[in-house]
């Protein structure tokens, strides 16, 4: 039996450019040897969007996104979260299974109750139940397929290590029952700067969408910051916000040749940014076409997932008997 892997999409937006290379690219190669489920978590969503038509729109974007992007849907499992309902069930099994304490150092959690410290405000204002309960939510989803690897960012480290804890710790109850996921963190794209050479996020408004259209492209890839130094001076390639994108997607004799060109001088950063927009708009021109064609035929979407799900829950339906049978509960 092929080794499962798994990948969470939680519907954000459009993908950019650390999106792609730090999850996307990285899971989708994960299918060439595994058996590959991905899911839209929408339900995770819940914990900050709070707009229906918003959430709705969103999933479509990203479900479009994955499929342009080289999600073969005939190959793999695309499913919408909230179409599976034994991780629901599963999920509040977890919980029985979940310290308390453990919850309490989840680091999204913990983010909002120093900020609330900070600020002079109660520690728990504006948090609910989804964003502390987050990680449980987030085992189930793992543990109801038998996913042995599950490809993560950096951030996301800790939620699979307690998914780890918490299925030891139902396993220790009642026997080996749930399969233990490894985490698969890509070390080299981990962090991706954005225009201003911070990391790349939506949140610092510093992307390069893939979608963009090949004019706003352009602009933003221009806007990229370097230092002062002129063309004719030597420059030091590993510091460079260009060049850490550009040797992600140019083929290995270019970056090589680049290399030597900042190292021995005459590369001008205006021309290494020219080169850098054209490597992207050929890499994503194509998917951009069949993006927007997918989010123009929403049916189509639905048609996908919903295969997609019906595959999933004949692989959730016998794990989840046994998770009933172990602890009691199976008619």
């Amino acid at each position: 039996m092929n080794r499962v892997a798994l990948t969470g999409i939680k519907p954000t937006g459009p993908p950019h450019i650390g999106n792609y290379l730090g999850m996307i690219k990285p899971a989708l190669e994960l299918a060439r040897d595994h058996q590959a489920l991905y899911f839209l978590a929408d339900y995770h969503a819940l914990t900050t969007v709070k707009n229906r038509d918003r959430l709705i729109q969103l999933t479509y974007e990203v479900a479009a996104a994955w499929v342009a992007l080289g999600l073969n849907p005939e190959q793999v499992m695309f499913y919408r979260q909230s179409d599976i309902i034994e991780v629901f069930e599963l999920t509040w099994i977890l919980d029985c299974f979940t310290a308390k304490g453990m919850l309490n150092r989840a680091h999204a959690y913990k983010a909002v109750v120093d900020e609330n410290l900070q600020a002079g405000r109660d520690p728990d204002k504006q948090i609910n139940m989804g964003l502390y309960s987050y990680p449980v939510l987030m085992a189930a989803d793992i543990l109801l397929y038998g996913s042995h690897v599950v490809p993560v960012g950096l951030d996301q480290k800790q939620h699979l290590e307690m998914t780890r804890d918490i299925a030891m710790a139902f396993n220790k109850n009642y026997g080996d029952i749930l399969v233990l996921p490894e985490a698969s963190i890509k070390e080299e794209v981990m962090t991706i700067p954005g225009t201003d050479g911070r990391k790349m996020s939506a949140s610092y408004n510093n992307t390069l969408p893939v979608f963009a259209p090949p004019a706003k492209l352009r602009k933003r890839v221009m806007r990229i910051v370097t230092d002062s130094k002129r063309p004719e001076d030597p420059k030091d390639p590993e510091s460079c916000n260009v060049f850490a994108i550009f040797r992600h997607f140019a083929p290995p004799d270019t970056v090589e040749s680049t290399r030597q060109k900042y190292i021995q001088g005459g590369l001008a950063y205006g021309e290494i940014k020219g080169e850098l927009f054209e490597l992207l708009d050929s890499t994503f021109g194509s998917a951009r076409e069949k993006y927007n064609e997918l989010l123009a035929d929403r049916d189509e979407i639905d048609r996908i997932l919903m295969k997609g799900a019906e595959e999933a829950r004949a692989i959730a339906k016998p794990i989840i008997e046994r998770v009933r049978q172990a602890v009691g509960v199976a008619k």
